[in-house]
């Protein structure tokens, strides 16, 4: 299920009581029990992989390319749609369904999903659903996390008699590891989402989340053929590792979008001393003309 999907429908179900939804309004931990399973020959095979709203990460990228043997572009252009999230409009790839054939995902046949090992995350977690609430009162930032389950009319897994933890559930599914190499971009979303439905960002901005979390061959070109290492100091042992390795690429790319987009601070890469103190300069310079500009304003009112 879509992470947008699941934010509106938490809201609705758990907090309202809403009648009819797939959700079930019921609280799970990870040692709560249910019964589930999905394998060729039940009734419902694959109807779950149809006109689904799929959000894909940029972990569900790159496994995904890998597997297929393509560059980013290629896969973005064959495979997905640019997508603005929810009330964040954090810019995203969302998979396309093909509408000629049932609206069914590209990678799925009759005989199920021909990319099984390198699915994409929310597909993991079907049919259990995270919800993580960031509690305001602390100021530590720490999340409360919980879980739900997912219950459509058309599936029959709940009828079967293999029972799970959520804890094991997921650990048989590998959700807990793709959500650790997700962890901070889903940071990067909430730090966005914190600053409200008003403070819009900049098209700038998105082009550069966009990139950086979708296409790891044209930000690697971004980092090593631009004036990027002259802008940033970055350790030389973390600039042979990005070069060769997607994974730590993408982990990289993480902290500098909290850099250049959040203002926040890394311990990975840091603007050179002689960058930033031409930048303190010009905002210097800047703030000072407009002040004459203000004193000018106010003198011509008398």
């Amino acid at each position: 299920m879509a992470l947008k999907h699941i934010e509106k429908r938490i809201d609705k179900v758990l907090k309202k009581g809403q009648v009819g939804s797939p959700i079930q309004p019921v609280r799970m931990e990870r040692d709560s029990k249910f019964k589930f399973r999905c394998y060729p020959g039940i009734k419902c095979f694959t109807k779950c992989c149809r006109n689904m709203n799929i959000i894909l990460t940029p972990y569900d990228i790159v496994r995904l390319k890998h597997r297929l043997g393509i560059t980013s572009d290629m896969f973005l252009r064959l495979y997905t749609e640019p997508e603005l999230l929810g009330i964040t409009q954090v810019p995203v790839a969302r998979l396309k369904m093909l509408e000629d054939r049932g609206g069914r995902c590209p990678f799925v046949t009759k005989d199920g999903c021909q990319v099984y090992t390198d699915r994409p995350v929310c597909c993991r977690y079907y049919p259990v659903g995270l919800a993580s609430l960031r509690q305001a009162e602390k100021s530590s930032g720490d999340e409360e996390e919980f879980f739900f389950l997912v219950k459509e009319d058309h599936c029959k897994g709940f009828e079967e008699d293999t029972e799970w933890t959520v804890e094991s559930w997921r650990a048989d599914q590998e959700s807990d590891f793709y959500d650790r190499m997700n962890r901070d971009w889903m940071e990067l979303i909430l730090r966005k989402k914190s600053f409200g439905e008003e403070t819009e960002m900049p098209e700038r901005a998105k082009e550069l989340f966009f990139m950086v979390s979708t296409n790891m061959e044209r930000f690697r070109s971004f980092i090593f053929e631009s004036r990027f290492i002259d802008t940033y100091s970055v350790d030389s042992r973390l600039l042979r590792e990005i070069l060769e390795d997607d994974v730590a690429l993408m982990q990289f790319g993480f902290e500098y979008l909290k850099v250049a987009i959040f203002g926040a601070e890394s311990d990975k890469l840091k603007l050179r001393e002689d960058i930033l103190d031409a930048t303190v300069k010009k905002i210097i310079k800047r703030r000072k003309k407009r002040r004459r500009r203000l004193q000018r304003l106010t003198k011509g009112r008398k």
